[in-house]
């Protein structure tokens, strides 16, 4: 009777859900090519980032900058969760348009080590600094700085499977996107990144 129930409770098989991978400096317009993007593709995806989880709520905020807790000791684990759930997300069938902000080599190696197996399409989001700095000045709700930071390293750590303009217009990146998206190839680009020898840096 235990064994019937469990398998009751169980989970069909499902073919893993599909991931377009958006790696871009602060305010390089992720998010906005994540919507249309949304929009516009021909399957259901999910549009999740780093900024959905620090804006629901989810981390004790208001404690952090009490100095209650150490944000330098949460931040790696927060990070490194947030790249493992994306597995379970895939896993359960689910296709995802993730943002991130691959801030050094190890963490693009990890990453690609996370997904080795997954159906992962690589895009980086370029933008000129002086346009990143302008529209950092101009949302109010970044950092100053970031932006400069991010664009001296984020591209720095292999290759793509498509590298888009984040100063033409989204709609037109996002056809852009799923036209080759459609055309995709394995190994990935991530896939690549994962088992070369370290080499792979490339001039920003």
């Amino acid at each position: 009777m235990g064994l019937q129930k469990r398998e009751a409770g169980r989970l069909p098989e499902m073919e893993n859900g599909r991931v377009i991978l958006l790696n871009g400096e602060s305010s390089s317009g992720k998010s906005t090519l994540a919507r249309a993007l949304q929009d516009r593709i021909e399957l259901p995806f999910w549009h999740i980032s780093i900024d959905h989880l620090r804006d629901s709520g989810v981390l004790p905020t208001a404690r952090i900058a009490r100095g209650d807790f150490a944000w330098s000791e949460l931040r790696d684990g927060f990070f490194l969760g947030f790249e493992q759930s994306l597995l379970a997300y895939l896993r359960a069938g689910n296709n995802l348009i993730v943002e991130h902000i691959l801030e050094n080599r190890a963490w693009a190696r990890r990453l690609a080590v996370t997904l080795a197996e997954q159906d992962v399409f690589f895009v980086g989001l370029r933008c000129e600094l002086g346009e990143l700095e302008r529209r950092e000045r101009a949302r109010g709700d970044r950092r100053i700085g970031d932006a400069r930071r991010d664009h001296a390293s984020v591209h720095r750590y292999g290759r793509y499977d498509l590298e888009v303009d984040g100063t033409q217009p989204p709609a037109d990146n996002a056809e852009r996107l799923i036209q080759a998206w459609r055309r995709r190839s394995r190994p990935s680009a991530l896939q690549l990144m994962g088992v070369d020898d370290g080499q792979g840096e490339q001039p920003a």
